[in-house]
């Protein structure tokens, strides 16, 4: 395993300053949330793509991926009743996957509630297959340039469409690929019925990236999530991919953040 970060952390920072620091501290990975470069990927130029990828390259950390990736990007919707909307949504997915690999990321992690939500009159049904759909050629493009999409289960207070990650695993296995997957987020798991470890124990080899964050939307050892137990259940099924740190709460600032959430991950979880 190795341990990522998410950018957004680092309010006002620049994109070098938080991979020179993160990497100094000791974290593999730095995960990017889009908007914090521009509202679109769209309008991130190919220039600029090339710079982000230089710069975390010089401070010798890797760029894991993007996540919270329709924030700021108005207008996309995965289950809408307009067929423009899903449109431009499934058109907009595929840029997402060119950036992250234009950036050197291979993961791109979809939980957008807001933009997944089920209208009023929309049956699960219905936005099962809808968002089913708006995935199909990212995931193809995914298949292309070693990018895969990671679908986030989300907790039912955020989200009406999609809960658990036993069906979010219903939902990737129906394009039987390899670059589509679940991602594991653990302020979401701790909404399920089970216990966290039995999350991960039943939802592997179906994931491929793994976020760590406490129930109280803090960073691990914030709060009492037992990373310990979710260190063996990782180990155990023999995860080897990114365990990234994904905050909500900001209140004690980016360096107390990343450094005690890496200490407690590395004492925990390695």
């Amino acid at each position: 395993m190795r341990f990522g970060i998410c950018n957004e952390i680092f309010d006002g920072w620049s994109l070098d300053d938080t991979f020179e620091y993160c990497a100094k501290i000791g974290y593999d990975a730095v995960e990017i949330a889009p908007f914090t470069v521009a509202n679109y990927v769209t309008d991130i130029s190919a220039e600029q793509r090339q710079k982000i990828k230089d710069g975390a390259a010089k401070a010798g950390i890797a760029i894991s991926g993007l996540h919270w990736v329709l924030v700021k990007a108005e207008g996309m919707h995965l289950t809408h009743s307009d067929d423009a909307v899903r449109a431009k949504t499934t058109t907009y997915m595929r840029e997402l996957v060119d950036c992250c690999a234009d950036v050197g990321g291979n993961i791109i992690v979809v939980g957008s509630p807001d933009q997944r939500n089920l209208e009023n009159g929309v049956t699960f049904e219905q936005g099962w297959e809808r968002a089913t759909n708006c995935f199909r050629d990212a995931v193809k493009c995914g298949e292309d340039c070693g990018v895969t999409v990671c679908f986030e289960p989300l907790a039912p207070s955020e989200t009406n469409f999609i809960n658990t990650a036993a069906k979010g695993i219903e939902f990737i296995q129906q394009l039987n690929s390899q670059a589509f997957k679940i991602i594991l987020d653990c302020k979401a798991m701790s909404s399920e019925s089970i216990p966290i470890p039995q999350v991960i124990r039943e939802s592997y080899p179906h994931f491929a990236y793994f976020h760590a964050n406490d129930e109280n939307l803090k960073g691990p050892g914030f709060g009492n999530t037992d990373f310990k137990a979710i260190g063996e259940a990782l180990r155990e099924v023999g995860y080897d991919g990114t365990v990234s740190v994904e905050v909500f709460n900001f209140e004690e600032g980016p360096e107390v953040i990343a450094t005690k959430s890496l200490e407690h991950l590395k004492a925990t979880v390695a």
